[in-house]
């Protein structure tokens, strides 16, 4: 489901979708272990304070970002305001059913 803030550019919103889909095709390839998957659902459930503006560099979010962007980036802001972490881990959540771990 899109979440964007309502003061994102079309940018912003591009860079949420394309991350979005991104997550959403990781956490359902079969290949993915289960283990990495939640990960990222709990790196989306932490709220903005308990992230502190922190960056993070987790593989597979910042490889959705790199390719959303074109832009080699070694590391992702781990907020809920930027659009590629957000759009990522939306992704993961929603593209992971509700029995496998319990949302």
């Amino acid at each position: 489901m899109e979440s964007y803030d309502d003061d994102w550019t079309d940018s912003q919103r591009a860079l949420y979708d394309e991350c979005y889909r991104a997550g959403g095709e990781w956490a359902d390839d079969p290949d993915t272990p289960t283990e990495d998957v939640q990960h990222a659902i709990n790196l989306g459930q932490a709220d903005d304070d308990t992230l502190a503006d922190a960056e993070t560099d987790y593989p597979p979010l910042v490889d959705a970002v790199i390719q959303a962007t074109g832009e080699n980036v070694t590391s992702v802001p781990a907020s809920h305001r930027d659009p590629g972490f957000r759009g990522f881990v939306d992704g993961v959540r929603d593209a992971t059913t509700d029995e496998v771990f319990g949302l």
